[in-house]
């Protein structure tokens, strides 16, 4: 089962109300900083790591860039595999804020760092390592059965990477908390916390805690393409067609269309609009 964003959360309701919220291609600019912060590390004895990385006592004496300029510090000094790890964020970012919209993924990812800094400050430590891992786990949630080659070699679901990554997460905060590491061991709450609240409506299905209910406009969307598809039957003409550009399944057989849930009737988008749009409201 994938988890689409069909829910009615005060989350949704602020990225319908502002569709143009945050950058398009966000992880694009923070791997390319990441890449640039790690390159440059390499020529001058990592000064630009020691300038944008994580400090709160430098926070509270007024550098208040690191709050941000965090997510530029890389984990890896090794050029090979630093591009490698930002080609990697760039790809999964991209991801998700395909499958999300621009003005979701925006909301996570600022959500992760705001909690991050609040951790942060309380232990004196943020990573953007488990931000970027949380991209991938709300990816692996998504699209559980989808297979990817581990080390370009061995193919494998992405919810069993997903799962070892947290096995060994969960491994490591034991090993800290029993050295009394406490800043390594509360490192990743605040990514995990963050996941947890935009993957909620799917975990709540998933625990049983809110149950799949047959729900009246569900039933009425099936009413809706049965009364499309026996139209098109008669006319001859097309089946679906996008509410926004006009596109439709005869102009491209192979297009995915959906009906939008948030709209007030029954509004179809190809797979270009449905998570970008403005929804429509009969007030």
């Amino acid at each position: 089962m994938i988890y689409r964003n069909d829910s009615y959360g005060p989350i949704d309701r602020f990225c319908g109300r502002h569709p143009g919220f945050g950058l398009s291609n966000l992880m694009l600019y923070v791997a390319i900083g990441q890449a640039a912060v790690g390159l440059l590390d390499l020529f001058s004895q990592s000064l630009f790591t020691r300038l944008f990385m994580f400090s709160g006592p430098a926070v509270l004496h007024g550098e208040v860039w690191r709050l941000a300029t965090f997510v530029f510090v890389p984990k890896i000094t090794n050029p090979f595999y630093l591009l490698l790890s930002c080609y990697v964020i760039f790809w999964t970012g991209q991801m998700l804020e395909r499958e999300w919209g621009a003005a979701r993924f925006n909301l996570f990812y600022l959500s992760g760092v705001v909690l991050s800094d609040l951790l942060g400050l309380l232990i004196d430590y943020a990573d953007i390592y488990y931000i970027n891992l949380s991209i991938f786990l709300v990816i692996a949630t998504l699209y559980s059965e989808m297979q990817v080659l581990f080390m370009f070699v061995i193919p494998i679901k992405m919810k069993w990477l997903a799962l070892i990554d947290v096995v060994l997460i969960l491994v490591d905060v034991v090993q800290s908390a029993q050295a009394r590491l406490w800043f390594a061991a509360l490192a990743p709450l605040a990514s995990f916390i963050n996941y947890f609240i935009f993957t909620w409506p799917f975990w709540s299905m998933k625990l049983g805690i809110v149950r799949r209910q047959a729900d009246p406009q569900v039933i009425n969307f099936k009413r809706a393409k049965r009364q499309a598809e026996k139209k098109a039957r008669e006319t001859g003409g097309y089946l679906h067609k996008c509410a926004v550009c006009g596109l439709t399944d005869q102009d491209a057989p192979d297009m995915e269309f959906r009906y939008c849930s948030k709209c007030d009737g029954y509004y179809c988008y190809c797979a270009n609009h449905i998570n970008n749009h403005i929804h429509i409201h009969q007030d």
